[in-house]
């Protein structure tokens, strides 16, 4: 059933429009006085549509799948940070019962990861024999995720000794066949890269959202913007560049160099992207390496690199949910919203202090 809640302050809709107030009734969103609104518990600050984390692994950890209890404990910590909707970017684990559960964020899922063997972490995704498969596999990620599937585009190839190197994981003849693939059966296709060599195949292929993107050069960078291409920078993840290149060290100097190279200009990347006007989504990629309840860290470190608070604070809200066809703060609609003491398109430190987070009507 939810709470009675009476939201006031600065209702936060979208860029261009704010309220003095809203309710929550019933678990939903509601603009207008409802009955019983005198028993109404206020709350008041700034109140924005739940945050989204567009790269999250519910369901992995370190060594791959957890257990469920592990994975309630990573959904919570999300929750509880304010992030209410989360794109599932690939997880061992069967995770479709998080949908069940009113106590965790709404999860819009990708399936599992698609990738090869030894060409990916272990046991992290399905990993194929055969690149000719991934059509194949695709269009079945494709029927079990929500709308999205994840493919690994390049990962370090070890078989070439000290000179292992970034490499794209499949022929672009096959890529191209799987996004379409994908396509046919009304889904999506974000991609894991951070190589600069897989960068073209996957534009030429029509994918759908970059992950990463580390290797995209400023023509990479032009071409996802003119086609609305949304990348996720997941800046907490490339500031570990530097000591995956150290534990690399002297057994593969090559990779380890790239990835420093990146790492260094990481900063400088994510600003070219936001100049240029590509659309970036805000993701943790919390789950493996990363802790859970980490996205706003994430969006103090894309602010760090110099894209403006309030664009930031916008993509991990309102227009993340566009992206992902899940409505904010509108009449009728869930009521998942966060509340700060102050603003944070002002502040980004803000959002590290929620005041209140609401999901599904329920206060917690």
């Amino acid at each position: 059933m939810g709470d009675l809640l009476h939201l006031t302050g600065t209702v936060v809709v979208d860029d261009h429009t704010e309220l003095p107030e809203a309710w929550v009734a019933d678990g939903r969103i509601a603009l207008r006085r409802p009955a019983g609104a005198e028993h109404a518990t206020t709350i008041t600050g700034f109140v924005l549509p739940g945050l989204v984390d567009v790269h999250c692994h519910i369901g992995l950890g370190a060594d791959g799948a957890v257990t469920v209890e592990d994975a309630l404990l990573q959904g919570k910590a999300d929750r509880d940070a304010g992030t209410l909707l989360v794109r599932d970017a690939g997880s061992p684990m069967d995770n479709r019962w998080v949908q069940d559960r009113v106590d965790m964020p709404r999860l819009v899922r990708a399936g599992h990861h698609l990738a090869r063997p030894k060409r990916y972490l272990r046991h992290y995704g399905l990993e194929l024999d055969d690149v000719h498969r991934l059509p194949e596999a695709v269009a079945e990620q494709a029927r079990f995720g929500d709308g999205w599937v994840k493919i690994v585009a390049d990962w370090i190839d070890r078989s070439a000794g000290a000179d292992a190197d970034l490499a794209p994981l499949w022929p672009a003849d096959v890529l191209a066949d799987a996004i379409a693939a994908a396509h046919d059966n009304g889904a999506r296709v974000t991609a894991h890269t951070f190589a600069h060599e897989a960068i073209d195949p996957l534009l030429d292929a029509g994918i759908d959202g970059i992950e990463h993107g580390t290797g995209m050069d400023a023509d990479h960078i032009a071409e996802a913007a003119r086609r609305g291409i949304p990348v996720t920078p997941t800046l907490l993840q490339v500031g570990r560049f530097a000591d995956i290149a150290d534990q690399a060290g002297t057994k593969y100097p090559v990779y380890a160099e790239r990835m420093r190279r990146m790492h260094a200009r990481r900063h400088t990347q994510v600003r070219a992207f936001h100049e240029a006007g590509v659309p970036l989504l805000m993701g943790s990629d919390a789950g493996g390496t990363i802790g859970h309840g980490s996205l706003p860290a994430e969006l103090a470190e894309v602010v760090r690199a110099g894209v403006p608070t309030a664009d930031v604070v916008a993509a991990a809200s309102w227009r993340g949910r566009q992206v992902l066809g899940v409505p904010g703060i509108e009449e009728g609609a869930s009521a998942d919203v966060v509340v700060y003491d102050a603003d944070p398109r002002t502040d980004v430190s803000v959002l590290a202090r929620p005041a209140a987070v609401v999901l599904r009507g329920r206060r917690y």
